[in-house]
């Protein structure tokens, strides 16, 4: 009766905001081809939005279901009702933060666009419909033998993130380090049970062994191959092994999936409250999704309000 646990992150490439890091944890009730996962919990779960339907929910990689035109609706139709299937309603602001990254809450406190922010979810739904689709998940798993059991996201804000590139030299490496430490909290509370996790490859790295020596010390790490397209280790006892894989594409694979929806809202939920911030002290300021050109826009026109308020550019500006 193996755990499957997938990783993905969201906010890699911009300057402003933070990268937030997911890994969601599931358990089957025998051994399962990852890839099977929507067969076997379809027709609750889908893999397309225009498949979804009033009593089913897209899961996929965030940018098929998310984009500035599409919206917030997919990303919260299947996140939201996920994590109430598992008892942990979202209904504020600083409830999703509670649900995925309970631990972030000093630092994201200490950040003025943070502190006082507050506003309802869902956005894009209405809350009968998380409800009446979380029923529906529960359903899902009861009959398919596969269950959803935790979401844990990691997010680093830009000084956290900048102090992290200096140690580790590249952004990269913060964001591989990043997700393995999340992977091994995860791991750590989980039963006597084979883990299988899929985590999508980091930007171009092919070789992951040293890394994963870091985070799981006491276990050997045996390389089963090493490659563009998938990076595949096995370590831990013999009752217990756990294999990993880091593969291109990987948000084609249910775990991973519904990783790269939570990172993807909660790094949309932190901008808005960073934008709405600003653009109520900036009069004309257009809202920003952090992205460099963009990024060096933005900044440009909230320094003469930056340097008023005295906030430090560590605290906005990613270095990398």
């Amino acid at each position: 009766m193996p755990y499957y646990l997938g990783t993905d992150e969201a906010g890699y490439g911009p300057n402003l905001g933070p990268l937030v890091i997911t890994a969601t944890v599931w358990h089957a009730s025998e051994p399962l081809d990852p890839r099977r996962f929507h067969d076997r919990l379809a027709p609750a779960i889908v893999q397309a939005p225009r498949l979804a339907s009033a009593a089913s929910v897209a899961m996929a990689d965030s940018k098929v279901l998310y984009t500035s035109g599409k919206g917030l609706r997919h990303l919260e139709r299947g996140l939201l009702a996920a994590l109430l299937a598992i008892d942990r309603p979202v209904e504020t602001w600083e409830s999703a933060w509670t649900a995925l990254d309970g631990q972030s809450r000093e630092a994201r406190r200490a950040l003025p666009w943070y502190a006082d922010y507050q506003c309802s979810l869902p956005l894009a739904v209405g809350p009968d419909d998380i409800r009446r689709l979380a029923a529906s998940l529960r359903e899902a798993f009861d009959r398919s033998g596969v269950r959803l059991v935790a979401v844990r996201s990691r997010v680093l804000f830009p000084a956290e993130f900048n102090a992290l590139c200096d140690r580790h030299e590249s952004k990269g490496l913060v964001l591989s380090h990043a997700t393995l430490g999340l992977l091994a909290e995860a791991v750590g509370g989980l039963g006597d049970e084979p883990i299988c996790i899929l985590c999508d490859k980091h930007g171009g790295r092919d070789r992951y062994a040293d890394l994963l020596a870091e985070h799981f010390p006491d276990w050997l790490i045996e390389i089963h191959g090493e490659s563009r397209d998938r990076s595949t280790y096995r370590l831990g006892p013999p009752e217990r092994r756990m294999e990993i894989t880091f593969a291109a594409k990987a948000e084609s694979y249910l775990p991973a999936a519904l990783a790269s929806m939570a990172s993807k809202y909660l790094r949309e939920l932190a901008m808005r409250a960073f934008n709405a911030f600003w653009t109520a002290r900036v009069k004309g300021l257009r809202p920003t999704a952090g992205y460099p050109v963009d990024a060096k826009r933005f900044m440009q026109e909230i320094a003469t309000c930056r340097e008023a308020l005295g906030i430090d550019d560590h605290l906005l500006w990613r270095i990398k």
